[in-house]
């Protein structure tokens, strides 16, 4: 199945939308504000300029806004431009279609039709719900979340879970620990950090496990504020993981919710790329494909077509990929022509010869195919196609097997298989040739 491109470039178009629109135009600098800490109720259209479903999308959505000016609020982010908000919310596609009810750091996602009558009818559907749940003093609730609303998350944190640090420890607990550590420095007095200490309790509790949580009196440790530059209260410093020269400044928000997106980002960040395996067993690649949305799978050429040096030029290729889109956890696997036969066969490869790539998705039954080069420019291009869905997927047409188990390659060259040496014809038993049906003595071909 051949494939083919869904959509093209646009133009040139920036932002679809202006202040005369009812329709907020939407950036990192003010979403939070905007959005995040509003008690409205907020219908965001997430989009890119060359996108022509998000171009036709337009005059509906301008139509929503000025219908529902002062009871639902309409926004729009450009997240080509703004990259962090589409890979804060997961947007892998455009349109996205997002509200954030109740719970804003649960927002959930639009599947009517795309017109201003459908948005508007789930909108104020949403709207009667949280309304409801209000009078019922269920709070900010909506789609099963929990209290959201400009806290940002549920009070049920355990104040355990956040270390009291000291003068004494802080050294051998936070500058000389492998983890990742947020220290709020408080004094008793400060109503501010009154209020921040149940959403720093919950924030550690959600964390737990990945990011420590601490807090330091500062009014009883003041060498440790003096050290950290701690001029007002509450203030908080972030200690990444591993060696800490110094701590940095935690610019996010102050409700639970923020803490635990600001934390989980930074995480990201500096996470380990993903190992690039090679397919040896069924095992193997129910963890890196069923187990997981994409897998992008790589057959790679015979060692014998490219020696150790071409092989390791392909994995290096692969691994500089998998490091700059580990925040997708994609599975990464390989193996070489012909090893998997099976599996090449239901993903359809090797027409086009090797090395290839294609973009699995298991769960949904589909495959894309790359159909340029193996340089990390051409495979970064797809890559992106796969993350923008630009291009339309074929499905498979047989269920993948199980994969056969395979010897791991030893990181050295190929070796041609040795002959058998008739150079000696006393070696030659006559008698084990065939003879044809008419006794004539030659063999057949």
């Amino acid at each position: 199945m051949l494939l083919v491109a869904v959509s093209l470039l646009i133009g040139s178009v920036s932002c679809f939308y202006s202040t005369g629109d009812s329709v907020v135009v939407l950036n990192p600098a003010n979403f939070d504000d905007k959005v995040m800490n509003s008690d409205s109720i907020w219908v965001v259209e997430f989009y890119a300029p060359w996108c022509g479903h998000c171009k036709a999308l337009t005059p509906e959505w301008k139509k929503a806004g000025k219908a529902l000016k002062g009871i639902v609020q309409i926004g729009a982010a450009d997240v080509d431009q703004h990259k962090e908000l589409g890979s804060k919310f997961g947007i892998q596609g455009f349109p996205t279609i997002k509200i954030f009810a109740g719970n804003k750091n649960k927002p959930v996602d639009y599947k009517g039709p795309r017109t201003a009558a459908g948005v508007i009818q789930e909108a104020l559907r949403l709207a009667t719900v949280l309304a409801n749940d209000r009078l019922a003093g269920k709070g900010d609730s909506s789609s099963g979340g929990k209290s959201g609303g400009k806290s940002g998350g549920n009070k049920k944190g355990n104040p355990a879970d956040v270390v009291e640090l000291t003068s004494s420890i802080f050294n051998k607990e936070v500058l000389d620990s492998k983890d990742m550590w947020l220290v709020e420095f408080y004094a008793p007095w400060c109503g501010h950090c009154k209020k921040l200490a149940p959403e720093w309790a919950s924030a550690a509790t959600s964390l737990k496990g990945k990011v420590k949580l601490g807090a330091v009196d500062a009014t009883q440790f003041g060498d440790l504020a003096q050290r950290y530059g701690v001029k007002g209260y509450p203030t908080i410093k972030y200690f990444p993981a591993g060696a800490k020269l110094d701590a940095e400044e935690y610019d996010g928000g102050r409700t639970a919710g923020d803490i635990v997106s600001w934390a989980e980002a930074k995480l990201e960040v500096f996470a380990e790329p993903p190992e690039i395996r090679e397919l040896l067993n069924d095992e193997m690649f129910a963890e890196e494909c069923r187990e997981k949305g994409i897998c992008l799978i790589s057959i790679l050429p015979d060692i014998l077509d490219t020696g150790a040096e071409g092989r390791n030029n392909y994995l290096t290729t692969l691994k500089e990929l998998g490091d700059k889109y580990k925040k997708r956890k994609w599975g990464w696997a390989w193996s070489f022509a012909g090893e998997q036969d099976k599996l090449e066969a239901a993903i359809e490869v090797g027409g086009a010869g090797y090395p290839t790539i294609v973009a699995l998705n298991i769960k949904k039954n589909a495959v894309l195919h790359h159909r340029g080069g193996f340089s990390k420019d051409s495979i970064n291009e797809f890559l992106q196609y796969v993350i923008a869905g630009r291009i339309a997927p074929a499905v498979l047409r047989k269920d993948v097997p199980k994969l056969r188990k395979a010897t791991p390659w030893d990181g050295k060259d190929g070796q041609m298989p040795e002959e058998e040496d008739y150079s000696d014809l006393d070696d030659v038993d006559l008698d084990d040739i065939p003879v044809d049906e008419e006794g004539s003595g030659h063999s057949e071909l």
